[in-house]
């Protein structure tokens, strides 16, 4: 949890704009909840590269998918997609055909519900997590550039 202190600093004290930092914890924010599983650390690297954002930025938005997390987005995307195309049935799996072909077939109905759901919590977590970042980094150098409200004794006075 220590790390998670020390990036989310690092991104507020970042000397671009609290515009730009907040896009790039947006665009990390929607890489958490895309459906592309197993990609998400070369999306950062891509949007990183491609969109010129730092890096701090996107992959701090982008840890908002972890270990704790991960189960209740997976079942939020899925349940999102399943809900928006009107499936009312539950995903089950059947551990008695753990073959290439057989796994192939129980995950396929639920994929096109899977990457529906998740491309539209993409774009959700995106417009919620930009005004957010925005207030509070904006919040928070505020509040740094701002002089103490009581001046401090002379230094030959302390102590």
């Amino acid at each position: 949890m220590a790390s998670l202190r020390v990036m989310l600093r690092q991104v507020l004290h970042l000397q671009e704009s609290p515009q730009r930092t907040a896009l790039a914890f947006a665009i990390g924010s929607a890489i958490a909840f895309s459906p592309f599983y197993g990609l998400h650390t070369l999306l950062v690297v891509f949007c990183t590269w491609g969109f010129r954002l730092n890096f701090v930025a996107v992959m701090a938005g982008n840890l908002i998918n972890n270990p704790w997390t991960l189960v209740p987005i997976l079942g939020t995307t899925y349940w999102t997609g399943a809900l928006l195309l009107g499936k009312a049935d539950a995903p089950s799996f059947d551990w008695h055909d753990l073959s290439l072909n057989g796994l192939y077939q129980q995950v396929m109905p639920y994929a096109f519900p899977f990457a529906l759901g998740g491309i539209l919590l993409s774009l959700i977590a995106a417009a919620v997590s930009y005004p957010i970042a925005l207030h509070l980094i904006g919040k928070h150098r505020q509040q740094k550039a701002s002089p103490p409200t009581e001046p401090l004794p002379p230094h030959d006075q302390v102590g």
